[in-house]
C-alpha cells in the first residue's frame, strides 16, 4: 500500500439509518447503530497487530449523523435525500446508508442500486409505483434517462477487501449486488441518482446488517461501521496518493 497524506483537511462521513419497519421490528438496528456513532473516528481496531494503525495516520474523519432515523416511506425519502446532499451546514465527503436485512449474521455492502422494481408498500402502506409516474409524466419524471442501475463510484473491491481483513474471522462480510428492491435499494438508488444528475463523484455505499438488536448485535455493529468508514477513507486517500 501506498503512504497516505495526513495533511489535509478534515474530513466528514454521513452515516444514516431506518426507523421501525412495521409491527414485527419495532426497534431497527440500522438506527441504532448509527445514533451509537462517535462523533470522530477513533483510534484502529484491527484483528492483526501488523496492520493496525495509529490514531494519526490518517486526518481527523468527523462523523455526521441525523436527529433522527429515515423513515421507511417512499416519498420520506425521496424528499429528504437530495437535501442531505445539498445541505450546506450539514456538508460531508462520504456517506453510508445503513439498512436491515434478514435474521441471518450476514453484513454486507452494495455496489449497486435499483432504479425499477419497487412493488411492495411501505410502512404507511403507500405504493411507489414509478411506472405508472414515467408514463404519466414522460421526461419530466424524476428519474428519466437515469440508468436503470448506478453504481457507486468507491472501489468497491478494495474497500470490502480490507473491511474484511481489519475485522473478525468468525464474521460473514459480503460484497453484494442486489440491495433487495425495497427502501434500502430506493435510498442507495436515490442518492447515487442526485449525484448522477449534478454529475458529482458517487461518494456512497449502502450497508446491510442483521435485524438483531440486542446490546451485543448493536456494539458489533458499530466496530463493523467504524471499520468500514476507516476501509472507505483508506481507500480513497491511497487512491488519490498512487494517481499523484
Amino acid at each position: 500500500m501506498g503512504s497516505i497524506d495526513t495533511s489535509q483537511k478534515e474530513l466528514a462521513v454521513l452515516v444514516t439509518g431506518f426507523g421501525p419497519f412495521r409491527e414485527a421490528y419495532p426497534v431497527n438496528p440500522s438506527w441504532e447503530i448509527a445514533a451509537r456513532l462517535p462523533e470522530y473516528l477513533p483510534a484502529d481496531r484491527v484483528k492483526d497487530a501488523a496492520h493496525r494503525r495509529s490514531a494519526g495516520d490518517l486526518p481527523p474523519v468527523r462523523i455526521v449523523k441525523l436527529p433522527g432515523p429515515i423513515r421507511v416511506n417512499y416519498e420520506y425519502t425521496r424528499d429528504l435525500v437530495p437535501k442531505l446532499w445539498d445541505d450546506a451546514e450539514r456538508k460531508f465527503d462520504y456517506a453510508i446508508h445503513v439498512g436491515m436485512a434478514g435474521p441471518q449474521l450476514v453484513y454486507q455492502i452494495e455496489r449497486r442500486g435499483h432504479r425499477d422494481g419497487y412493488h411492495v408498500a411501505d410502512v404507511d402502506g403507500k405504493f411507489l409505483e414509478d411506472e405508472k409516474r414515467h408514463v404519466e409524466q414522460g421526461d419530466q419524471w424524476i428519474w428519466h434517462g437515469l440508468p436503470h442501475d448506478l453504481l457507486t463510484d468507491f472501489d468497491i473491491d478494495d474497500v470490502h477487501r480490507r473491511w474484511v481483513k481489519r475485522s473478525p474471522r468468525n464474521l460473514d462480510l459480503r460484497l453484494s449486488e442486489d440491495a433487495g428492491h425495497y427502501l434500502c435499494d430506493f435510498t442507495y438508488y436515490s442518492s447515487l441518482a442526485h449525484l448522477w444528475k449534478q454529475q458529482k463523484p458517487r461518494k456512497v455505499i449502502f450497508c446491510h446488517v442483521p435485524l438483531h438488536s440486542d446490546a451485543e448485535s448493536l456494539k458489533r455493529g458499530v466496530e463493523l461501521i467504524l471499520t468500514l468508514i476507516r476501509s472507505i477513507v483508506e481507500s480513497e486517500l491511497e487512491k488519490k496518493t498512487s494517481a499523484v
